[in-house]
């Protein structure tokens, strides 16, 4: 009998003449990945709720889920990073219970001719003022410019839409919840002969506060089921959406379990003060990342956390899908995130002491260049402890959990690729093609880890070969039981070095 498995010619029975060849793949394995924003629409946008939907353009984004929208201005920003080739969709949850943050902008009467300049959500609008201007003629032009706002630059829009009466600016967010209260809007007095720093003539105040966080989180998650959803980027960190997203991914019956391995992670952002951040509590989920974005406001950051996170994630989205070329286990701090600013005050500008602890407490960090650039300092999960409560680094980086998830669909396709619709027995005297051992599989581990470790995911081949065990298990033989500690490689955040000066060098003796 020979060694030689055919899939698709028989084994006997062929008695004519023929040269006959199949065809087989030999297997190469390629990464890929999903990435998926999930947000709110508007009326106006086309797509139905909780159904993912591929987009690959600013115009299709715009008809699904409307201009202006939250889901719109996610897409937006993270079309602005890195993101060629990676496929993305977004999935639009409900918000038609909640409430709609109302705000108004009166104008008062001590105008002057020149230029009004203000910032809505980080965006610059400037209101030429003439001499003739009433209160009520800069209203209108306001509104005007609210509504019809587009920045040909980014292609940012402005997440509300505005009335005038009498002087008074009406505006109303787009979508509603409290997410809304994120919405900035800033005067700047620094601007050469801003007529509306003037003091009386611009009031800005909100009249409706933004209420209530979305139940739909749970809704959107179901629906992905197990369909590829490795990143799952959706600003929502109330404590119901993030329980939510443990209950989807946790590793005993959601899609990190053994029995579902679609794996996927979720992203998700917040804003408030250093005490703030600090005070907030997670739920020990290394399958959630949480970015903390400090408040808006006068001092605080003009951009919105479902802006940052969307970022954030699009920034390594391609490098923690990359298994192959080791760009999964790399450092990410200096990564630029474009499209987002910092807190207009440095005094809010998070320090490497701040920065520390807050990634002790399962905050994700950021910091400032010189350029004034909003750049990644470190991401890492909600992961603290352990089981037993004692503090656990293993799965605290973000790189360990994609490591993870990649590493072993690498090595579960070249499984799939060798030993599909094979015979497991102890040995194989005959050397049966069809025939797979225990011996055969810790060899075809060893080679696949091997692999990773030659592609910067995991390390140590010949101790991970020393420690592997497999085994035919005792009570079930068609099931062969394994053993496998991975080592994975570790991203180059720390450098400390000790440098010590000398006026001259010690003589040697």
């Amino acid at each position: 009998m020979s060694g030689i498995l055919f899939t698709y010619i028989p084994g006997n029975g062929l008695v004519g003449p023929g040269r006959f060849f199949e065809a087989n793949s030999g297997g190469q394995y390629q990464p890929s990945g999903r990435f998926i924003l999930v947000g709110f629409k508007t009326s106006a946008g086309s797509m139905a709720l909780n159904t993912p939907i591929p987009v690959a353009s600013q115009n299709m984004v715009d008809a699904f889920a409307g201009a202006g929208s939250m889901l719109r201005e996610m897409y937006r920003i993270t079309q602005q990073q890195n993101t060629a080739g990676l496929p993305i969709y977004i999935m639009a949850i409900d918000d038609s219970a909640l409430t709609a943050r109302v705000g108004t902008i009166t104008i008062g009467s001590g105008l002057a001719a020149g230029v009004g300049a203000f910032e809505f959500c980080g965006e610059l609008i400037q209101i030429p003022v003439g001499s003739a201007d009433t209160p009520t003629t800069i209203a209108a032009a306001v509104a005007a410019a609210l509504n019809s706002y587009y920045n040909p630059l980014t292609g940012a829009m402005l997440p509300v839409t505005a009335t005038s009466s009498a002087g008074v600016v009406t505006w109303t967010a787009r979508n509603k919840g409290a997410w809304a209260s994120e919405i900035d809007i800033w005067v700047n007095p620094k601007i050469l002969g801003n007529v509306f720093a003037i003091s009386g003539v611009w009031t800005a105040a909100t009249t409706t506060a933004g209420a209530g966080t979305p139940t739909g989180v749970a809704a959107a998650l179901a629906v992905l089921g197990d369909t590829q959803a490795d990143f799952i980027v959706c600003p929502f960190a109330d404590t119901t959406s993030l329980g939510s997203a443990y209950a989807a991914l946790n590793d005993i019956s959601g899609r990190w379990s053994w029995s579902r391995q679609s794996y996927g992670h979720y992203w998700c952002a917040g804003v408030g003060n250093y005490s703030a951040l600090t005070s907030l509590t997670f739920n020990n989920d290394r399958h959630s990342t949480f970015f903390g974005c400090f408040s808006p406001g006068a001092n605080g950051t003009p951009h919105g956390s479902w802006l940052w996170i969307a970022a954030a994630a699009a920034a390594v989205a391609q490098r923690l899908l990359d298994v192959t070329t080791g760009n999964v286990s790399g450092a990410q701090a200096g990564t630029v995130l474009v499209g987002v600013r910092p807190p207009r005050d440095q005094i809010l500008w998070p320090n490497y002491t701040a920065r520390n602890t807050l990634l002790q407490l399962g905050v994700s960090t950021w910091s400032v260049n010189s350029a004034g650039q909003v750049m990644i300092d470190k991401l890492i999960t909600t992961y603290l402890t352990g089981s037993g409560g004692q503090s656990d680094a293993v799965f605290r980086d973000i790189q360990a959990v994609y490591q993870a998830s990649g590493g072993l669909k690498f090595m579960r396709a070249d499984m799939d690729a060798n030993f599909a619709q094979r015979a497991l027995a102890p040995t194989n005297p005959g050397s049966l093609g069809v025939i797979v051992t225990p011996a055969d599989i810790k060899s075809q581990f060893i080679s696949s880890y091997t692999k990773l470790t030659k592609q910067g995911v995991f390390s140590d081949a010949a101790t991970f070969a020393s420690l592997l065990v497999i085994q035919i298990n005792a009570t079930n033989p068609d099931r062969a039981d394994v053993y496998a500690p991975l080592e994975r490689v570790n991203p180059f955040d720390i450098l400390a070095a000790n440098a010590t000066f000398y006026q001259q060098y010690p003589q040697a003796a």
